[in-house]
């Protein structure tokens, strides 16, 4: 059992509710402001989905890694992973990898049914039930495949869309059943700081990944403008914030508690000088865990600013 959370690398799952959060209580906001109902239990049910399709992405990235070969060239400093360790085989980690996209699977429908279809919403229902399958397969297809998107440098854009646009906008139409277009705003925030924990894995393990002909997006712009790229991805969402508060006029209402989200400028500019300083690719492993904890950082404060003390 012992594996198979650490197969699960719960490190990684503070990250992917980041965005349910943003959305969801962005969504909570706007609804109160209208006078109408926020559903917890959509809530639960959303992290719970976005739970598993983390686990699934980790386990299958572990699988499809493993039997590529690519795990038993990272870097010395990465965790180690379970099938190219030996400690699970790659048909079990397969089976798991079945058994999670089923339960993704299930857990979407149950999400759905109470969000659209027993309010009659049949259109909508659909359409997510796509979405959801989409994101099913963007999980697995990340490393598994015969043209596995994170070996083409597709790795990148498809975390900004999944775990920033998808995960909030449609976090935020689960409750309202409307799309604004403010709500882009925090949704590629979110989306960049998710791109950003992936940049760091890719600059961590870009030795290896040369290695072994995995070509991500850091391999393809070369170490230095990776780390030039990923600045911009550490800058970039605290403005983009700030421009979401200013656009619905929070400073004007008075409702000066929205701006708390604002402190995370400082651990974040000490974050990136840290990262500035690093000599080696391998020191840049402990930043993974501090960026995705900063992540979930600002999507509190963000929640707790709209909604807590409004």
């Amino acid at each position: 059992m012992t594996e198979w959370i650490k197969a699960a690398r719960l490190r990684t799952l503070p990250l992917s509710v980041s965005g349910i959060i943003v959305g969801s209580f962005i969504a909570k906001w706007r609804l109160e402001e209208r006078g109408e109902f926020w559903d917890w239990s959509l809530f639960i049910l959303a992290l719970l989905v976005t739970l598993l399709y983390q686990i699934l992405s980790n386990f299958a990235n572990d699988y499809g890694d493993g039997i590529k070969g690519t795990d038993a060239l990272r870097s010395s400093s990465a965790e180690p992973r379970a099938v190219s360790s030996g400690k699970i085989s790659a048909a079990q980690m397969k089976n798991a990898v079945i058994l999670f996209a089923a339960l993704s699977l299930i857990a979407t429908l149950a999400l759905l049914y109470q969000a659209f279809y027993r309010y009659g919403l049949t259109n909508e229902f659909y359409t997510f039930i796509a979405l959801g399958v989409a994101s099913i397969l963007a999980a697995i297809g990340y490393t598994v495949g015969k043209k596995p998107y994170g070996y083409l440098g597709l790795g990148d854009l498809m975390v900004f869309l999944f775990f920033g646009l998808v995960a909030v906008c449609g976090s935020y139409f689960l409750f309202t059943k409307t799309f604004d277009y403010d709500v882009l705003l925090p949704a590629a925030a979110i989306g960049l700081l998710a791109t950003g924990v992936l940049n760091l894995n890719n600059m961590r393990d870009f030795e290896s990944d040369i290695a072994s002909g995995k070509k991500t997006f850091a391999q393809k712009i070369g170490y230095r403008y990776a780390m030039v790229y990923q600045m911009v991805l550490l800058q970039l969402p605290i403005i983009l914030i700030l421009v979401f508060l200013m656009v619905n006029q929070f400073h004007e209402k008075g409702n000066y508690y929205a701006f708390i989200v604002m402190i995370m400028l400082f651990p974040m500019a000490a974050l990136r000088r840290r990262i500035l300083q690093t000599k080696s690719p391998q020191e840049l492993d402990p930043f993974l865990k501090q960026l995705g904890i900063q992540t979930l950082t600002v999507s509190i404060l963000l929640a707790a600013g709209l909604t807590f003390f409004n």
